[in-house]
C-alpha cells in the first residue's frame, strides 16, 4: 500500500459504547430530547422525591444534567462515569469542586461502605452482562435503609422489536446503531434480560423492591414534541426501580 493509499483509509469505526468519541454530541442531544430531558429523568427526580441533605451517588452521570438537578435541590451529590470525556463534560457544567470519578461499574466503587443515602443509576445498568458484582457493590456503599433508583430499557420492548425474536427468559446481547447524534453515527451495545431476572438480581444483592414504575412523559413536552409526545404516552419504553437497602436485623432505623 502506497502512502497515499494509506492515507485515503477511512479510519475504523469506534468500539461500541465508546461514549468519548461523541461525548459532545450525546450531551447536547441529552439536554433538550423527549426521551432523556422531558421523559427519564423527570421520572427518576420524580422517584428520588425530597433529596436535601442526602448524600447521594449518581452512578453513570454522563455531563451531568441529573447531578445537577439533584443538586439544585439540596442534594450532596457525587458522579461516577466510565467515560473521562463525559466526566470532563460534566466538570464544566457542575465545577471544578464537584465530586465527580471516572469508574467503571464493573469494578470495586472507591467509596466506603454506607457511604450514601441513595444510588441513581440512570440508563446504565443494560450495559452490563453480569449485574451482580455491580449491585453487591451498590448494596455496600448504601446505608441501611438507603434506596437505589435504576431506570432501564423496559425488557419487553427490547423482546418486541429485535429481529430475530429473542428467547425472552435468556439473557442477550444486541447492538443498535444511533443515528439520531449530530454528525456521526455510534454503535451502542445492550443485554436484554427478563423482568424475573432483574428483579432476582436486585433480591440477591440483598435489596427490597418497593416500586415498579413505567412512567409518561412530562406534560410540559406536548407542545414541544406534539407527535412524539402522544406516541410516547401510549407505550413502553423505559422501565424504573426502587429498591431499598433493609435495615440490618434489630436496628433502629
Amino acid at each position: 500500500m502506497t502512502a497515499a493509499e494509506n492515507r485515503a483509509q477511512p479510519a475504523p469505526p469506534a468500539p461500541a459504547n465508546d461514549y468519548d468519541s461523541f461525548a459532545e454530541a450525546y450531551s447536547a442531544d441529552n439536554e433538550t430530547s423527549l426521551l432523556n430531558a422531558y421523559y427519564e429523568r423527570p421520572a427518576m427526580l420524580s422517584l428520588a422525591g425530597d433529596v436535601a441533605g442526602r448524600r447521594i451517588l449518581d452512578a453513570g452521570c454522563g455531563s451531568g444534567p441529573l447531578f445537577a438537578a439533584l443538586r439544585d435541590r439540596g442534594a450532596l451529590v457525587t458522579g461516577l462515569d466510565s467515560s473521562a470525556g463525559m466526566v470532563e463534560l460534566a466538570r464544566r457544567r457542575l465545577g471544578a469542586d464537584a465530586d465527580l470519578h471516572v469508574t467503571d461499574l464493573s469494578n470495586p466503587l472507591p467509596f466506603t461502605d454506607g457511604a450514601f443515602d441513595d444510588v441513581l443509576a440512570s440508563l446504565v445498568l443494560h450495559y452490563l452482562k453480569d449485574w451482580g458484582p455491580t449491585l453487591a457493590e451498590i448494596r455496600r456503599v448504601l446505608r441501611a435503609g438507603g434506596r437505589l433508583i435504576a431506570s432501564v430499557q423496559h425488557p419487553f420492548v427490547d423482546y418486541a422489536t429485535q429481529d430475530p425474536r429473542p428467547d425472552y427468559h435468556a439473557t442477550t446481547n444486541y447492538t443498535q446503531e444511533w443515528t439520531h447524534l449530530v454528525g456521526q453515527a455510534a454503535q451502542m451495545s445492550f443485554w436484554r434480560r427478563p423482568l424475573h431476572a432483574m428483579t432476582d438480581a436486585f433480591t440477591a444483592a440483598g435489596f427490597r423492591l418497593a416500586v415498579i414504575s413505567e412512567p409518561q412523559p412530562d406534560p410540559a413536552a406536548r407542545e414541544l414534541y406534539p407527535d412524539d409526545f402522544q406516541d410516547l404516552s401510549t407505550k413502553m419504553c423505559f422501565l424504573l426501580f426502587v429498591l431499598e437497602a433493609p435495615p440490618a436485623t434489630g436496628s433502629a432505623e
